[in-house]
């Protein structure tokens, strides 16, 4: 027998032996089975780390999603575009943040080599909305407004036309002041104003933000003078669109106003050509003496008192001229200045006059 502590360093150095063989059989057995992975499980990690489109990031990209696109297909065609460098990298991404069938379609400015979450929030979150906006001057008529908002908003004007001059009653139950309006039109209540319009507004939606807006700026007026006249709101408004077409001098609105009252008041028929002029084709700078016989409820020619409706959408300061028109005896006027003035008269003799200085200046 030998020495027992010889013996015992031994059996321990044969145990090493064994130990070291078995953890390089194991190191071995792992690096196979991770190199089994990446090649048997389809490659699957190699994919994930590799980058399918290298590109330089920053350039400017415009995409379209089409609606129904997988989530495979969104990644495929960002990483093809090379908005995201791996298309399956994105799936992974977007399965971890819970946008797997969230991603909208749509049409996106996008740039290359972005960061995958950030694409997919873009994406979850949907295009951004394109807005039109649009000017509507004081002073429009149905057929204009109804072709700029086809020009710039894309909203077909005849769409426009057939509820705005017809279809009053499809909006009174919102809008009951609508209710007798004449021949069913909304003229003088599509309250000019710039719009922001969202791409996709209908007509009718259109139609409903300046009918709203139209009620926000009246709200703004005393309308107390107009009722001790007992004038009603379609009244009000057919006088504030007779002076709207009449009037390009701001301050000589509640003079014109009170012309238009002081002939009411003496029951002379109105006689002013912008009536006449709403039911012409084109525009004429003088009306032919032709043009007064016209058979036209519009025609305060040959017509007494207000024409049956508005003429135009006129704007609030017109409409406030036509609540409180300034105190005067005036029941003429006339062109007499380039820059849109007129010379108001109390007599007919000082009409004659200016009428004659009118001639002078514009000669015609």
């Amino acid at each position: 027998m030998g020495d027992p502590a010889i013996q015992q360093g031994r059996m321990n150095s044969r145990r090493g032996r064994k130990g070291a063989r078995w953890r390089f059989a194991l190191g071995c057995a792992a690096a196979f089975l991770l190199l089994a992975l990446l090649v048997m499980g389809g490659g699957t990690w190699w994919l994930l780390l590799r980058a399918e489109n290298p590109v330089s990031a920053g350039s400017p990209v415009q995409l379209e999603i089409a609606k129904g696109m997988s989530t495979a297909q969104i990644a495929a065609k960002l990483a093809e575009a090379g908005v995201v460098r791996n298309p399956n990298m994105f799936r992974v991404r977007a399965r971890a943040l819970e946008a797997d069938g969230q991603l909208k379609a749509g049409v996106y400015d996008l740039t290359t080599g972005m960061d995958y979450d950030e694409v997919i929030l873009l994406l979850r979150e949907g295009p951004p909305i394109e807005y039109a906006n649009v000017t509507i001057p004081e002073g429009f008529v149905l057929e204009q407004i109804a072709e700029r908002f086809e020009q710039q908003a894309g909203i077909p004007a005849v769409e426009f036309l057939a509820l705005a001059k017809g279809g009053a009653a499809g909006f009174v139950s919102d809008h009951p002041y609508l209710a007798e309006v004449y021949a069913g039109s909304l003229e003088g209540y599509l309250f000019p104003k710039t719009y922001r319009i969202p791409e996709g507004t209908t007509a009718r939606e259109v139609i409903e933000m300046m009918l709203n807006q139209f009620e926000r700026e009246i709200s703004t007026v005393d309308f107390s003078p107009a009722e001790v006249r007992g004038k009603s709101l379609e009244e009000i408004v057919i006088i504030a669109s007779i002076i709207e077409r009449e009037t390009r001098v701001a301050s000589e609105r509640p003079v014109v106003s009170s012309v238009i009252y002081n002939r009411l008041e003496r029951n002379m028929r109105l006689e002013i050509d912008a009536t006449i002029e709403y039911v012409l084709p084109g525009t004429r700078f003088r009306l032919r003496n032709s043009d007064l016989e016209i058979d036209s409820p519009y025609n305060t020619y040959r017509n007494a008192g207000l024409t049956p409706g508005p003429i135009c959408n006129p704007g609030l300061a017109s409409i406030e001229a036509a609540v409180a028109p300034q105190s005067t005896n005036y029941i003429y006027y006339v062109l007499t200045d380039p820059d849109g003035s007129h010379t108001f008269t109390e007599t007919f003799e000082e009409f004659l006059v200016a009428k004659a200085k009118s001639k002078e200046v514009f000669g015609r």
